[in-house]
């Protein structure tokens, strides 16, 4: 069965959350060279919109029409002035991100309404053919990690798929301000509240959010035709996001507690034929009591490996060292698997390449005044 189709053009995408670097590598799991332009937003050359509706800090990719000032005045000339390849009825949605621009979302929608009115189009605001994306952003975008995908200029596409003002890298630490204009290709769905650990059928304290979880396990390679192994894998939190997105998933632990517990979460959502609100297909799941230092898995059967190593102070370790739990496990990732994702209350880099990984790229995700989860992106 064929898999998803990419589709290539220019898209830019609407970041969610406060950390665009993070949000930025996500997204990397839907689209192909991901460069940040503005806060908030994003310009990639492909897309896969079934996964970018699976993605947790990105919320929307739209076809680019073009980039420009943010101000009302430079949207709407840029509008008058573009190339408009479709018909049907259509509707303008605008967002400020992080109030920084000043523009008037309701202003911008009913004067970018009225320039597609004045050029042929009908309006309905309830039910179009397309959505015309507004997206304004000023502020100074944050640094460019040393391995993020950098876009060539026009010379990586046809010149005929991309707008002439989307050519050029923007400088470390340079003021920006941009508006871009798209159509609406995907969006993300954001059904996370629904999955709130305190909601799940087995809740423990420590839980990870499904934001997070989603989102880590997009980055661990989550998506139909994949495996994804946590091997700590504790209320099964993470296995619940990757089987949303499609993945088949496997999980141990080495509690009986949490094995029943995962369990428990796993059949709730993802035993179920039908498809799941991201369009996928749920993935299988299996979940067995386990050490995470000595998997009873073959080398190299699982895709991607994603984990949340015990925090120290808080976590009940009952066989091992934690020091030597994360070194086994790290091991025991890197004999099945050529990526993984390590979530943990401090960084365990030496450790991992001590294992044999190479570090991808790291985070600091600030969880409260207690507590900063670092993000290890493996290879």
């Amino acid at each position: 069965m064929p898999g998803p189709r990419r589709r290539t053009c220019v898209y830019f995408l609407e970041l969610g959350g406060e950390d665009d670097r993070f949000a930025r590598r996500e997204a990397a799991s839907a689209a192909a060279d991901v460069r940040t332009v503005a806060p908030g937003i994003a310009i990639v050359r492909s897309i896969v919109p079934e996964r970018v509706r699976g993605l947790a800090y990105t919320h929307r990719a739209s076809e680019l029409l073009g980039r420009t000032d943010a101000t009302l005045e430079s949207a709407r000339a840029l509008l008058e002035t573009a190339s408009i390849d479709r018909d049907g009825s259509v509707a303008v949605r605008a967002t400020d991100i992080h109030g920084s621009s000043g523009v008037s979302a309701p202003a911008v929608e009913r004067t970018l309404g009225q320039v597609l009115v004045d050029r042929g189009f009908s309006v309905d605001l309830d039910d179009p053919d397309h959505v015309l994306r507004a997206a304004f952003s000023v502020g100074e975008i944050d640094d460019v990690d040393d391995l993020e995908p950098i876009l060539a200029s026009d010379s990586r596409a046809d010149s005929t798929s991309v707008p002439a003002n989307d050519v050029g890298a923007t400088a470390r630490g340079e003021q920006v301000s941009i508006c871009a204009l798209g159509w609406l290709t995907a969006e993300s769905v954001r059904d996370f509240g629904s999955r709130a650990p305190t909601d799940k059928p087995f809740f423990q304290p420590g839980s990870m959010d499904p934001l997070l979880a989603r989102a880590v396990a997009n980055i661990a390679g989550a998506h139909e035709g994949r495996r994804i192994l946590d091997p700590m894998c504790g209320t099964g939190g993470v296995l619940v996001e990757a089987g949303l997105v499609g993945a088949d998933v496997v999980g141990t632990d080495a509690q009986e507690k949490m094995v029943r517990g995962a369990r428990q979460n796993l059949e709730h959502f993802l035993d179920d034929s039908a498809e799941s609100p991201t369009g996928a297909t749920r993935g299988s799941w299996h979940v067995g009591r386990g050490d995470a230092t000595r998997l009873p898995l073959a080398e190299d059967s699982i895709d991607g490996v994603v984990f949340d190593a015990p925090y120290g102070r808080q976590s009940k370790i009952e066989t091992h060292r934690l020091e030597d739990l994360v070194s086994g496990a790290l091991s025991e990732a890197r004999r099945v698997a050529s990526r993984a994702v390590v979530v943990a209350d401090r960084s365990w880099a030496s450790e991992a390449r001590a294992a044999g990984w190479e570090l991808e790229s790291a985070f600091e995700r600030r969880v409260h005044r207690s507590l900063t989860r670092y993000v290890l992106v493996l290879e």
